[in-house]
């Protein structure tokens, strides 16, 4: 109902019944043809999917928790003690389908008003509601990000008070609630009441880490956890691509570790890409995040996102624009997205002109590509023709001559071509001085 209000577009419809939700779907499948019904009755609920809206039934009931579980002892209740077990005002909303009152709004906790003044709270007392079950703190700072609403205070304090009690939470449900988060219009809304409320100093230390500012000699750095929420922000305006931004959140995490004063100069990171890089697989295995080829595209971006940024401060050369090329593959576009995410100031005039010259960059990317087709190149000659030209067996011979035809290309010595390769690698082999068979040219 909440989102029917809001007008937000919901696939899902949860129905409430008085007495077994297992029959009831049943009986309300046949009623409309439905041949497959999912009943699920260790938790009492059934659920089938009819002109694409996915219908689930259950049982009213009512719940009471042990504090060391968050999963509660359930028994079969009334329709007040269902939706006394409800998280917030907001989501305790029903509509009748009885005949004799049908369309009525059911709203014991006036979560009417609550919608209204966009105010998310709980319907019993918060500490309880939350220490019951902790992943509501979570789920209120989701929905106070998706729907653009303030958590009431006294609901702010409790989860506060109760942010050690995430412990008991799996870390799959976490982060499941988090990338809901990272995936809201504002990302940064949700990171700050994370933060405010010590629930992001459970799970992701590393984040929180971030935060602050030191001073030696007059001389600070940026607060790098508001520049990369910032940053998270930008980029959420270009793209909906959870792992774009997560390398977002994650491309200056190595900073703390990297950080270094050096007198006159100041405050130096040296590093902190590659370190990040790293950071960012452990990060993976201890969120519970992917390990397979989503982890690489980002630790790809984390590792190269300041290629761009030198690009920009220096001279655009070919030989740059290649070797940036190549390393990125077909990641480069979202390298550039993020990069341009990163361009943050305080001083407009300064982002702005960073921002025309990193234009100037995309240019040149592109008619570097357009002219030497780098991007997931392979050099022309493989390491097996290699062996064959020169019979020779596998060795450190065969790469040192691929790696020489690469770098020769990526130089701009030598064209992305056949022809050009093969005169250069016969050059090259007698440089290294590589025996030529008679007959080879």
């Amino acid at each position: 109902m909440r989102d029917l209000i809001l007008k937000r577009p919901s696939k899902d419809i949860d129905v409430v019944v008085l007495g077994s939700g297992l029959d009831m779907a049943e009986w309300v499948a046949h009623k409309l043809g439905v041949k497959k019904v999912a009943f699920y009755k260790n938790y009492g609920t059934a659920a089938f999917v009819y002109d694409d809206l996915e219908i689930e039934f259950v049982g009213a009931r009512k719940e009471s928790y042990e504090r060391s579980s968050r999963n509660p002892i359930v028994e079969n209740g009334t329709l007040a003690d269902d939706q006394n077990r409800r998280d917030f005002t907001i989501n305790a909303l029903a509509i009748s389908l009885n005949k004799s009152s049908f369309g009525e709004v059911i709203d014991p906790f006036d979560g009417l008003s609550d919608l209204k003044n966009k105010i998310i709270r709980t319907p019993l007392e918060p500490t309880t509601t939350y220490s019951d079950d902790p992943l509501r703190m979570l789920r209120a700072i989701r929905f106070s990000t998706q729907l653009n609403f303030t958590i009431e205070e006294a609901s702010f304090h409790a989860i506060t008070k109760n942010a050690t009690r995430l412990e008991i939470i799996s870390q799959e449900r976490i982060t499941d609630e988090l990338n809901k988060i990272i995936l809201a219009t504002t990302p940064s809304k949700g990171f700050k009441l994370l933060y405010n409320t010590k629930l992001l100093h459970q799970f992701f230390p590393e984040m929180v880490a971030l935060q602050g500012v030191e001073i030696i000699e007059g001389k600070g750095h940026k607060d790098n956890f508001y520049h990369t929420l910032e940053v998270v922000d930008n980029i959420s305006e270009n793209t909906t691509d959870l792992w774009l931004r997560w390398a977002a959140i994650l491309h200056d995490i190595a900073k703390p570790r990297t950080k270094k004063f050096v007198p006159v100069i100041g405050w130096t990171f040296h590093g902190h890409e590659e370190v990040g890089a790293r950071m960012t697989s452990q990060i993976f295995k201890k969120l519970k995040l992917p390990l397979d080829h989503k982890l690489k595209y980002v630790q790809k971006l984390v590792r190269l996102h300041l290629r761009p940024i030198a690009l920009v401060n220096g001279s655009v050369t070919d030989t740059a624009v290649r070797r940036l090329l190549f390393e990125a593959g077909d990641d480069i576009d979202d390298l550039m997205t993020l990069c341009n995410a990163d361009i943050t100031s305080k001083n407009d005039f300064k982002v702005q002109k960073y921002k025309r010259n990193f234009e100037n960059v995309r240019r040149k990317l592109k008619s570097v590509e357009e002219k030497d087709q780098i991007r997931n190149f392979q050099p022309p000659i493989s390491g097996k023709e290699i062996m064959d030209i020169f019979k020779i067996q596998p060795c450190k011979a065969v790469g040192n001559l691929k790696n020489e035809i690469k770098e020769a290309i990526l130089e701009g010595t030598i064209r992305n071509d056949y022809t050009e390769a093969y005169a250069f690698m016969i050059e090259a082999a007698k440089r290294m001085e590589i025996e030529v068979p008679k007959g080879v040219k």
